[in-house]
């Protein structure tokens, strides 16, 4: 049968696919309209497993505060190259991942990526079905939420980083201001913790292992290997773990010092940093 231009255009209106995608659909498809557009999503799926392994360097992150301010959500949608990542429907994407996950209070990136659109269809489809029309790998790469007594956000300029940090004990102080200092400390200073206790078992071995092969190169004693291997241990708590960390706008100041003088009690009960590329 003949295919008009309405034909397509139509189709290219319920799928956002190329108009030329659309004309090979719909005349494979012998005008049938749901059949044209399982083609699509077929050819969407086909790219999606061709380029599964493609890495993913360039996308967006966005964030997003609740009304009451206590709760924070962050997710980054990544794709192959820049062009891509400043198109319309990439963005419109993005931010569809973003309202999902803020009006699902999805539990995992699983969950987000299989909560129903309002289509029916499920949020991958929908990141499946942009791959096929422009040839490239889309994938939500990271997605973490905050819950505190007040939660801040910060989204460096690039668009391709963003934090959150969760304030306790803020006693009804205004602290949205020291939470957007600490949320760019975080950026720059990429603290692996909030404090030594966050830091992983493996990784205390491994420092207090490379400080006492560091030690043993300089021609200390073997007595006094782990005496040194504290020490470095100590000062890699202070520059990688936030709590400890100089406070970059004042190096008077660690950032727990920074929380104890803006409010007496003020903590950082949790932080997330989120990053593409």
């Amino acid at each position: 049968m003949a295919i008009t231009a309405q034909d397509v255009n139509k189709l290219r209106q319920e799928t956002g696919a190329g108009m030329m995608d659309c004309k090979k659909a719909l005349t494979e498809a012998n005008g049938d309209f749901e059949a044209a557009k399982d083609i699509l999503r077929k050819a969407g799926q086909k790219i999606a497993n061709k380029r599964a392994d493609n890495e993913t360097s360039e996308g967006a992150v966005l964030t997003q505060i609740s009304e009451d301010g206590s709760t924070g959500v962050a997710v980054a949608v990544a794709c192959e190259t820049e062009p891509v990542s400043k198109v319309a429907d990439f963005q419109e994407l993005a931010q569809r991942v973003l309202s999902t996950a803020v009006s699902t209070n999805a539990a995992s990136k699983e969950e987000l990526l299989a909560a129903p659109q309002a289509d029916g269809r499920p949020l991958q489809d929908h990141l499946t079905d942009l791959m096929g029309k422009i040839g490239e790998k889309i994938d939500v790469v990271s997605y973490e939420t905050v819950k505190a007594d007040k939660v801040v956000a910060y989204n460096h300029s690039n668009g391709k980083l963003g934090v959150l940090v969760g304030l306790n004990n803020t006693s009804g102080t205004d602290v949205t201001e020291v939470g957007k200092d600490i949320a760019m400390q975080i950026a720059a200073m990429k603290p692996i913790a909030l404090d030594k206790d966050g830091v992983d078992a493996a990784t205390v071995q491994r420092e207090i292992e490379v400080g006492k092969e560091q030690a043993r190169a300089e021609g200390k004693p073997e007595a006094m290997l782990e005496k040194i291997a504290q020490g470095k241990l100590n000062k890699f708590y202070k520059e990688n773990t936030l709590l400890n960390q100089e406070f970059v706008k004042d190096s008077s100041l660690t950032i727990a010092q920074l929380l104890e003088k803006t409010s007496k009690g003020l903590t950082v009960n949790e932080f997330k940093r989120v990053a593409i590329g």
